[in-house]
């Protein structure tokens, strides 16, 4: 079966480019002629995460000028050309209150308010770097090619168009020059702003080139520094304040995120450390801003929570650590051929081990891993036991691809105890009709019973050994004396006096076997039932240590230490037990001197066992 499975990120997206492409609000820009001849029907969405991956949908690959969304982008160069100081001496960081193509300079300075309008963007262009026309403008798209990961190129068309009809901007540009804001004629300086605007991108450049913000100033799929991380800041704090038009208050209020918009229909958004949003859609709105584009901005920020002052959300390194059942095992006990099945097919059980805030951006980034990992494996485990934080975006990203993953007969289960992320989770599951009340149900109080969980289900399907009560609804077995490890070794006689100094006990389910700090000189051997040893817990919780099954051994240690029990043991069903005694072994010796020296050593291999397994996980998670 090929594995191609559509990303619950994705599949949003196109339920919103559903949800608006039918909208007729807005009106194709005019006042540059050939931006009259753009399609109204035009419209696509794009996010890209600073991981590198990216999600579009509609007309993502459709050209279109950048306009004013090359603003934030040349002001982030000149920062790093100029400097901070100078470059604030010459264009400002207070929003306007005017319109983006006011003729709006201070009137004792003659420095605009700030570098997203017109004279503020103009200014900028004089600070940009070199000698000529020329080199100026190559200078501008090498550096544009970094935000947006590949070369870019002028639309000649529009920029003659800008050109011949830009009196207004160059009536600010000798204003600025008058001022001694531009240090040199205004013509080439104006010349260069044309071009800029008129660059040539797609919906998916702008939202790489926001990823490129988003991740401290480093394109994500080219990995190459567009800007230094120190003036990110910069040019985010002014595309929160002053990015989109006389709408930029309400814009942060209700959306959230730094962001620029064009009157070609782009829109450039970024959520800081996380993603980077593109819109296109030309119709605009009586701000200049893509009427489609708000909506689906709004929409974005509240059903994916990213409104950056939602929640405080942690570092990008959510996932803790990943491991299979064939790296780190449950604690229940199998047998050596249960043992050596899950260290064959254990890879097929993943777990996921999470850790801080779950919010759109952080989860986005485990549902891409779990999907690409779940082309190879069955069951995969999402242990929230660190999670501090989940919102409703993320539960609902998560039991999507739990949906996913069921369709195509794999599981997707979850650890957690804290009932409102249990709340949030059944909410989704319920809703997705994957029966969580049921025997199946996909929620574990902690990763090693939702890992025995995984493990019972791939020796049911792959071959467990004749000892498999812990399998799903196997029947129950009983075991002779003669099947323990313990006994191996020993010649037919011996074999006879060890059992006839063993101790027949029954306990019902739920009876405490023995109990930790008990002086206690015996060792257990399990006929019949299943029996946890579990420890207790500073919060309260009991954890479970090991699980033993008919034909298994525990308390092995307080047997060769004649001490005190380490952990309190249940039967967790009816169970019969043998029950050998230290003294009556020491008596059985001075008969049967051979009989000692093979239960200590079958003794000691069973712990080197239990020690190896052990020193394994410890090798896993350490990592």
């Amino acid at each position: 079966m090929s594995w191609n499975v559509a990303s619950p990120v994705l599949e949003r997206l196109q339920e919103l480019h559903r949800r608006h492409a039918d909208s007729d609000s807005g009106t194709v820009a005019t006042y540059i002629p050939e931006l009259a001849r753009a399609d109204r029907r035009w419209f696509s969405i794009c996010l890209a995460t600073t991981d590198g991956r990216i999600y579009e949908v509609g007309d993502s690959r459709q050209t279109f000028t950048i306009q004013s969304i090359s603003k934030p982008f040349s002001y982030a160069i000149a920062l790093a050309e100029r400097g901070y100081a100078d470059t604030f001496a010459h264009v400002g960081v207070e929003p306007s209150g005017d319109a983006f193509n006011a003729i709006s300079l201070d009137p004792v300075t003659g420095r605009p308010a700030n570098p997203m309008i017109n004279a503020g963007a103009i200014a900028t262009c004089g600070l940009l770097p070199g000698e000529t026309p020329e080199e100026r403008l190559a200078n501008l798209l090498e550096r544009y090619g970094r935000f947006a990961g590949h070369s870019l190129t002028v639309d000649e068309a529009v920029y003659t168009s800008e050109r011949d009809t830009g009196f207004r901007n160059r009536a600010i540009g000798f204003l600025l020059r008058n001022a001694e804001i531009l240090e040199a004629d205004p013509t080439p300086i104006l010349d260069l702003y044309f071009r800029q605007c008129s660059v040539l991108v797609d919906c998916r450049d702008l939202a790489v080139m926001a990823a490129t913000l988003a991740g401290g100033g480093v394109n994500p799929l080219t990995g190459v520094r567009a800007i230094d991380e120190s003036a990110v800041e910069s040019v985010l704090s002014i595309m929160g304040s002053c990015g989109m038009y006389d709408f930029a208050g309400e814009w942060m209020y209700s959306v959230g995120m730094p962001a620029k918009s064009g009157v070609s229909g782009g829109i450039c958004a970024v959520l800081p450390g996380h993603l980077g949003i593109g819109i296109f859609s030309p119709p605009l709105d009586a701000n200049g801003n893509s009427a489609r584009g708000i909506a689906v901005c709004r929409d974005l920020s509240r059903e994916f929570g990213l409104h950056q002052y939602a929640v405080s959300r942690a570092g990008r390194e959510v996932i803790h650590r990943t491991y299979s059942a064939a790296e780190v095992s449950s604690n229940r006990e199998r047998t050596a051929g249960d043992r050596q099945t899950l260290r064959e097919v254990g890879a097929r059980a993943v777990v996921y081990e999470l850790q801080g805030s779950l919010a759109f951006g952080t989860t986005e980034l485990v549902v891409d891993d779990v999907l690409k990992r779940a082309a190879i494996a069955d069951y995969v485990v999402l242990d929230l036991s660190r999670v501090t934080h989940m919102n409703s975006s993320a539960a609902e990203l998560l039991t999507a691809v739990s949906v996913r993953l069921a369709e195509k007969g794999k599981r997707l289960v979850f650890t957690q105890r804290r009932a409102e992320f249990q709340a949030l989770l059944r909410a989704g599951v319920r809703e997705k009709s994957l029966e969580p009340d049921s025997p199946d149900d996909p929620m574990f109080p902690d990763v090693d019973l939702a890992l025995e969980w995984c493990e019972n289900r791939l020796l049911a399907l792959h071959g467990a050994s004749s000892a498999t009560a812990d399998a799903p609804d196997a029947s129950d077995i009983t075991a002779t004396p003669e099947t323990f490890a313990l006994l191996r070794g020993l010649d037919d006689a011996e074999r006879t006096a060890v059992c006839a100094i063993l101790r027949p006990v029954s306990y019902r389910m739920g009876e405490p076997i023995v109990r930790a700090g008990e002086p206690e000189d015996s060792l257990y051997l399990v006929a019949r039932g299943e029996v946890t040893a579990v420890l207790p817990l500073l919060s309260g919780h009991e954890k479970r240590v090991a699980t033993f099954v008919a034909g298994m051994t525990f308390g092995e240690m307080a047997f060769l230490e004649q001490s005190t029990r380490s952990a309190t043991i249940y039967a967790n069903r009816d169970t019969e037990c043998w029950v050998l005694y230290r003294s009556d072994v020491e008596k059985l010796a001075a008969t049967h001197p051979r009989i000692k020296a093979v239960l200590m050593e079958n003794i000691a291999l069973n712990l080197c066992q239990r020690l190896r397994t052990t020193n394994a996980t410890l090798r896993t998670l350490a990592q």
